[in-house]
């Protein structure tokens, strides 16, 4: 059918400021409200998914899945071993990141110990297939620290210390953060069972997907 004579050509216009809704103002930061929330939203589906690996015997990688071997195999609590394994490396935090996300970080790792030793008292698992709490977990990890890096903050442990190495030795982060998480996986099989290393590894990829995808500087906007 012919166009109106007046009919004018706004399609492509119209599609690019469309695009343009969606896409947050670079120079947009969060408020302090915002960091609260995120902080404490963030710590919550971690510390879920922690303790889901926990019910059903898996491991991690990072300093979580240190203070995890450390429960499995002392039996101590759990929540406080997520506190005290990370103090070493609020220093190199510190130099590596900066005064606000090491405060930041701080608070997130406080949040996430609180959490990890209360939640049992308000929630159980009956029954947690190994296969189910992998993804799951995996799920809720990776959208939880998705969340603290969005606001500034980490978890702390291998990661800092492997952008410290970077900054100063020039040694690859990436390089780092596998080696040490490979080295809790290895010696992860002198305390649970080679089944449970499979259901493990399937977690650490699911969370490593979830922020690969959707960590891009170059597709998401927001600070």
């Amino acid at each position: 059918m012919p166009e109106p004579a007046n009919a004018t050509h706004a399609g492509p216009t119209m599609n690019a400021a469309r695009g343009r809704l969606f896409e947050a103002p670079v120079t947009a930061r969060h408020t302090a409200f915002d960091d609260v929330q995120g902080l404490l939203s963030g710590c919550l589906l971690v510390s879920l998914g922690v303790l889901m690996l926990r019910h059903a015997g898996l491991v991690t990688g990072g300093t979580a899945g240190l203070a995890i071997l450390l429960h499995y195999r002392f039996e101590w609590p759990l929540g406080a071993l997520l506190f005290a394994v990370n103090l070493p490396f609020y220093v190199f935090g510190w130099m590596a990141m900066g005064r606000t996300f090491t405060l930041k970080t701080f608070a997130a790792i406080t949040l996430l110990s609180v959490f990890v030793a209360t939640i049992p008292s308000v929630l159980t698992f009956d029954r947690l297939d190994p296969s189910f709490a992998a993804v799951a977990a995996g799920l809720l990890c990776g959208c939880g620290i998705l969340m603290l890096i969005r606001h500034g903050a980490s978890l702390g442990g291998i990661g800092i210390l492997a952008l410290w190495l970077q900054k100063t030795r020039g040694w690859r982060a990436g390089t780092v953060q596998m080696l040490f998480d490979g080295a809790i996986l290895v010696t992860a099989f002198g305390v649970v069972a080679p089944t449970q290393i499979f259901w493990s590894l399937l977690g650490a990829a699911m969370l490593n997907l979830v922020i690969g995808i959707n960590h891009r500087m170059d597709r998401y906007y927001g600070g």
